[in-house]
């Protein structure tokens, strides 16, 4: 559902911006003309009727949901107050507050999206024994939350979860406080005061993202122009951090760069300029929203010299790191290719030679590769399936990089972030996709072939080193042809 409002906020006059928001000075102070307006009229629209804007009722419950998780950490808190044997005033001051962080933070949360929340409490509570155990016992009990999954070994430690069916990511920050205030400020550099690096991690991505909306010069426009990008990532395979493409702050970064450097653009402007700017782009020259700031708590931040990263994405809270260290060259190549079929679509757009749904059109991949590597991943049941693809898919990139680096780039991998799901199996089952393909302009002898079986086997041996493995829990890692693709990967029959 779009409002009228918003709508009617695209055909306003902009309000025109005059100072410089970004580390460079703007490409263009050009506002919209007519056809722009139009044109962003017709963007608007679109985005609308492809159902990327949540209803107010989904909306409400959203709220909702967060403020019963608000009242549930400022409960658990309490509790851990009193069992460590504080006073029944400290037990009164005891408290715990929720920050968003994300898509929703952003304001481009699509409908069923998850929550990133962060929940941050007093210093003697902590995240091993306090938040993984006693929390999880109490969220465990609750007849509202199902799904519960703990992943204390992921570089950012989070309990995932529904709660009256949406899904929730809450990291905790513990802080050096012993009451922490109802109206605590984020953006407050002493709370990076005596905290481990995963706590600086998890205060950050609600610091990252105020920090993004007080640097473009329209928060609207960005909003609408990231949504946008945002859907035709998906659309096109190349939205997932995991995978190695790029995930929501990364797309957050890279659209409100092109507002800093377009300040005066309207969305469809900015759609447009972005696949222009990026097309062009000299990787790996970092994107940058500020300068790089440096400080005495000893931090290590993003520093360009002896760094092997192929898209630096810089975060502009301190510490500043590099959001897309999970690109490798094989998801850069993929990507860039992308970004040159949205330059030419937006091209055609401007000349009235295309519309905005031939931009959006979905990706084929299975039409784009003559040979595939097929990951199945198996698991006696759906809860462990849940964990186990969960480790895998993670482990995912790996898998790429090890081939590259054994065919010494001859070999060329894109990792198809999508998983299939055969409902025939008994037992509980997906799998994912790797497109195949050699470099192009290698010399190739008659019927040479490469030989990959040695890494698979290292890379399924990673694999079942997972800590957590349960029985039933495996995978097969298997070379397949077009032509021999499962069936259940088209449920429409086609392929």
């Amino acid at each position: 559902m779009v409002s009228s409002e918003r709508l009617a906020s695209s055909s306003r006059p902009p309000q025109v911006a005059t100072k410089q928001y970004g580390v460079t000075k703007p490409i263009s102070m050009a506002g919209p003309t007519g056809a722009d307006i139009q044109r962003s009229l017709e963007l608007e629209k679109f985005l609308t009727d492809a159902g990327v804007y949540e209803s107010k009722e989904e909306a409400d419950k959203r709220e909702e949901v967060l403020r019963r998780l608000g009242e549930i950490v400022k409960d658990w808190v309490k509790r851990v107050t009193r069992i460590r044997g504080y006073s029944d005033q400290m037990v009164e001051d005891a408290n715990a507050v929720i920050f968003t962080f994300g898509s929703f933070r952003l304001g481009v949360h699509v409908p069923g999206a998850d929550i990133d929340t962060l929940c941050i409490g007093p210093s003697y509570v902590n995240r091993e024994e306090d938040f993984f155990f006693i929390l999880h016992d109490f969220l465990a009990d609750m007849d509202e939350v199902t799904e519960l999954q703990p992943v204390p070994d992921a570089h950012v430690p989070v309990m995932k979860f529904k709660f009256e069916g949406i899904s929730i990511d809450l990291l905790y920050a513990s802080v050096s406080q012993l009451v922490v205030a109802e109206d605590l400020d984020i953006s407050d550099m002493s709370l990076l005061y005596n905290v481990d690096e995963q706590t600086v991690h998890s205060l950050n991505g609600c610091r990252v993202a105020d920090q993004i909306l007080k640097l473009v010069p329209n928060v609207e426009h960005f909003r609408t122009t990231l949504i946008c990008l945002k859907f035709w990532a998906k659309r096109r395979g190349v939205y997932s951090n995991v995978t190695g493409f790029l995930g929501g702050v990364n797309w957050a970064l890279l659209v409100a760069q092109v507002c800093q450097l377009y300040p005066n653009a309207v969305p469809s402007m900015l759609v447009t300029q972005f696949f222009r700017l990026y097309t062009q782009w000299h990787w790996p020259n970092p994107v940058m929203l500020c300068e790089i700031e440096e400080d005495e708590l000893g931090f290590s931040v993003w520093d360009p010299r002896g760094r092997t990263h192929h898209m630096p994405i810089i975060t502009p809270a301190y510490p500043c790191v590099n959001s897309s260290y999970n690109v490798s060259a094989s998801t850069l190549r993929v990507m860039m290719e992308q970004f040159q079929y949205g330059n030419k679509i937006c091209e055609d757009i401007d000349l009235n030679k295309s519309r905005w749904t031939t931009l959006f059109v979905p990706y084929l991949f299975f039409e784009s590769y003559r040979n595939y590597l097929q990951v199945d991943i198996v698991a006696a049941n759906v809860n462990d399936l849940r964990a186990w693809k969960g480790w895998v898919e993670s482990r995912l990139r790996q898998l790429t990089l090890m081939i590259e680096q054994d065919t010494f780039g001859k070999l060329q991998c894109h990792p198809y972030p999508h998983e299939y799901v055969d409902t025939t199996k008994q037992c509980a089952h997906c799998a994912f996709f790797v497109g195949l393909q050699r470099k192009q302009g290698e010399i190739v002898q008659e019927g040479q072939q490469f030989d990959i079986r040695g890494t698979i086997d290292e890379f399924r041996q990673c694999i079942n080193m997972y800590t957590f493995r349960k029985p039933g829990m495996k995978i097969q890692v298997s070379h397949v042809q077009r032509r021999q693709i499962p069936s259940y990967v088209f449920p429409d029959g086609y392929g």
